[in-house]
């Protein structure tokens, strides 16, 4: 992949370390380490069409007290495009996070898993199987959901009432192979609508539409077709870790109703987060609260209490951390 071109303030920091892992299959993916050497680990799993560089709001948010792992999925950033349609399903997903963590988190060590859309389904995809689970102390599925995406998108506008009709059109946006040439004003208009929250200032539209535009064509419809078929529900039943939910309450690519349906399936809920406002790319619009999630689910269950990781809290963040109840539903401060 060619660099992407971004706004000052979402340009990525650069890695203390990177790295070249091969999954199952052999397919290389490209992994950076960032932040503090010997501190306790986050593991940040990307969404579809993204890469590392989606992260970077979060990664400087996180960085001053964690070591933090972010790696480009199959065919996305600087990892191998897959040479086959077969090298793309939810297993090689899991595959490829089992083979991050293996190279990134020592054995008898555990880190904490944070997946954006489809890195959330990486990690339900890969619940159940004994080598994620023994590095996994926690879990947060951010702006994701386990099955039924065609079925609930609300990309479309209301004027569409047919659901059969909306599933068709909905199944044949997901899956176009029309390229999205350069970034231009119908561009940005098309994406913000489509996956950022009607407050995303300009910056944040322009970094989400150059990383977005910047995945292979192929690699993208090649996905588009796994996500169609979604179905992890198995996996996300076996997913034993503490596991918290994000969601923004105007993603229209994985609205709410997914966020409902994980929290009352997951074996260990520790809490749902609504982001008012916010769209499908919750952790560039608001990075601020998801990566205090990250934290507290981190002090939380990985380095043993709110206190071992302490940071100094905004008014906020304390308003938002009820820790003696963490599996209610919160609403963040817009």
């Amino acid at each position: 992949m060619s660099a992407v071109h971004l706004p000052a303030e979402y340009e990525p920091p650069v890695p203390a370390e990177e790295l070249s892992v091969r999954s199952a299959d052999g397919i290389r993916l490209h992994v950076e380490v960032h932040g503090q050497p010997g501190a306790p680990t986050v593991v940040l799993a990307h969404g579809w069409t993204c890469s590392t560089t989606f992260w970077a709001p979060v990664i400087r948010e996180l960085s001053d007290r964690y070591r933090v792992v972010a790696y480009d999925q199959r065919g996305h950033g600087h990892s191998e495009i897959p040479p086959s349609r077969a090298r793309y399903s939810t297993r090689a997903l899991a595959e490829d996070l089992s083979a991050v963590l293996a190279r990134t988190v020592p054995a008898g060590e555990r880190a904490v898993l944070a997946g954006h859309s489809m890195g959330g389904m990486t990690i339900m995809a890969a619940g159940g199987r004994p080598e994620v689970a023994d590095r996994t102390a926690a879990a947060i599925l951010i702006s994701t959901g386990p099955a039924d995406l065609v079925a609930e998108l609300t990309v479309l506008p209301p004027g569409v009432r047919s659901p059969g009709l909306r599933r068709f059109l909905h199944r044949q946006l997901l899956r176009s192979r029309l390229p999205l040439g350069p970034v231009s004003p119908v561009s940005r208009v098309a994406l913000k609508y489509a996956t950022m929250g009607p407050g995303s200032p300009a910056g944040q539209v322009e970094a989400t539409a150059r990383i977005v535009h910047a995945c292979p064509t192929a690699v993208r419809a090649n996905w588009a077709a796994v996500l169609d078929r979604l179905d992890v529900r198995a996996g996300l039943a076996r997913l034993a870790a503490p596991t918290a939910v994000v969601v923004g309450t105007a993603d229209r690519l994985t609205p709410p109703v997914h966020a409902h349906r994980m929290v009352a399936e997951l074996a260990d809920p520790q809490g749902l987060l609504l982001l008012p406002g916010v769209g499908h790319m919750s952790p560039l619009e608001r990075p601020a609260e998801v990566a205090a999630e990250i934290h507290r689910m981190a002090a939380t269950h990985l380095v043993g209490g709110a206190g071992s990781a302490d940071r100094p809290e905004s008014a906020d963040e304390a308003a938002n951390e009820p820790a003696d109840e963490p599996a209610d539903e919160r609403t963040a401060v817009a």
